[in-house]
C-alpha cells in the first residue's frame, strides 16, 4: 500500500517543544546493537497493554471538554458486537492539548492523562517522527538546522492532504538522524512530563514509500537503525512503545516494541502481517475509515486484533467511534 497508510494521524493542535539536553545518541543511538539492548534492558519496567485493550484514537480535540484540553475520556459506545456501551482502557492521543480548545499552544495534555487514569485507563503519547510539521513550534529549529547542513533534513510534503509537514531524512551522513533522535528524546520527556504511559512514533516507514514520496533515499537497513532508535528513547524513559505501521518490517521489530499501531490494515488486506505481534501476547491496535464494521470486525476478531471505527475525512475527534468489541 502507498502514502495512505501513514496520511492519517496529522494532528491539528500546534505545540511547544523545549529542546533540553539529552543523553548522547550520536553514533551510539544509531548503532542497531546498542539501541536493542538499551531497549530490552528497560522494557521489564514499562506499562504492558493486555492482549485485548479497548482503545480510542482522539488526535483533535472537542471544546465540550475543556478541562481535558477536547478529549473526551467518558466516551462509551456500543460496539459492533452489540450489547451495552462500552469505554476505552487505552487512550492515544497528542502530546499537547488542542489550541483551539484551551486557547494556546503550549499546554501538554496532563488534564486529559490525568483524567484518564482517574478512569483506570492509560495513556499513549502521540509524536511525529519521520516528519516534519510546520505547526509545532520546535519547527524554526528544524528548518535551521537544514539551512545550515545543505538542505539535507527536509524532504518533499508528506502529502497533498497534509502539505504543512515535510519528510524528515533519516540518514546520517550529515548527522540528520543524530539530531532527529535528541529532538525526539526532548518530545519524550514532555511525554513523561506529561504522566504518559506509552508513546507513539508516527511516520516510522519511509523506506517503504521511496525517494518520489519523500525525497528522501532511505534503506530498509536505515529504518531499522532509526525505528530501535526511537523504541529505545521510549523504553529508557520508562515508557512503552507502538511501532507504527511499517509492516514490511514487523518480523525484525516486534522484539524492540511493545505493541501495534495500524491504520487500514484490514482495507489493505494486509492485517496478517501483524500476527507476530499478537503471538508475542503483544497487542494490536488498529484503526479503519472507509470500510464498514460489519466487514472487518468479524476478521478483527478471528486475527485477536483491538479493531475501531473512525471518521470517513480521516479526522480524528472523539466521535465518530465504534469499537468491535
Amino acid at each position: 500500500m502507498g502514502n495512505m497508510r501513514s496520511l492519517f494521524t496529522r494532528s491539528a493542535v500546534a505545540a511547544a517543544l523545549v529542546i533540553a539536553p539529552v543523553m548522547a545518541f550520536g553514533a551510539a543511538a544509531s548503532a542497531d546493537a546498542s539501541a536493542t539492548a538499551s531497549g530490552t534492558a528497560a522494557r521489564a519496567a514499562v506499562w504492558q497493554p493486555p492482549l485485548q485493550s479497548r482503545w480510542q484514537y482522539q488526535l483533535q480535540g472537542n471544546s465540550a471538554y475543556p478541562s481535558t484540553g477536547g478529549v473526551n475520556v467518558d466516551i462509551c459506545q456500543v460496539p459492533q458486537s452489540g450489547g451495552a456501551c462500552v469505554k476505552p482502557t487505552v487512550f492515544d492521543i497528542d502530546l499537547y492539548a488542542d489550541a483551539d480548545v484551551v486557547g494556546n499552544n503550549s499546554t501538554l495534555n496532563t488534564g486529559a492523562v490525568t483524567a484518564i487514569h482517574a478512569k483506570g485507563a492509560k495513556a499513549i503519547c502521540y509524536v511525529d517522527a519521520g516528519s516534519i510539521e510546520d505547526f509545532r513550534p520546535d519547527y524554526q529549529t528544524f528548518v535551521d538546522w537544514d539551512n545550515a547542513h545543505g538542505n539535507s533534513l527536509l524532504g518533499k510534503p508528506f502529502s497533498d492532504e497534509f502539505p504543512n509537514e515535510r519528510w524528515a531524512n533519516i540518514n546520517n551522513d550529515q548527522g540528520q538522524r543524530d539530531f532527529l533522535l535528541t529532538m525526539m528524546a526532548a518530545r519524550v520527556d514532555k511525554c513523561v512530563q506529561a504522566g504518559f504511559d506509552g508513546v507513539e512514533f508516527d511516520v516510522v516507514n519511509a523506506h517503504e514509500e521511496g525517494k518520489s514520496v519523500t525525497g528522501w533515499t532511505v534503506t530498509p537497513a536505515t529504518q531499522l537503525i532509526f525505528n530501535r532508535a526511537l523504541a529505545a528513547i521510549g523504553h529508557a524513559r520508562g515508557l512503552s512503545v507502538a511501532l507504527k505501521n511499517d509492516l514490511s518490517q514487523v518480523s525484525d521489530l516486534v522484539g524492540n516494541f511493545d505493541y501495534a499501531v495500524n491504520e487500514q490494515c484490514f482495507e489493505f488486506d494486509e492485517c496478517g502481517e501483524l500476527t507476530p505481534f499478537i503471538q508475542a501476547g503483544k497487542p494490536v491496535f488498529q484503526v479503519e475509515y472507509l470500510t464498514s464494521p460489519s466487514k472487518f470486525c468479524s476478521k478483527a476478531a478471528t486475527l485477536n486484533v483491538n479493531a475501531i471505527k473512525k471518521a470517513t475525512d480521516y479526522s480524528l475527534k472523539d466521535l465518530p467511534y465504534k469499537p468491535c468489541r
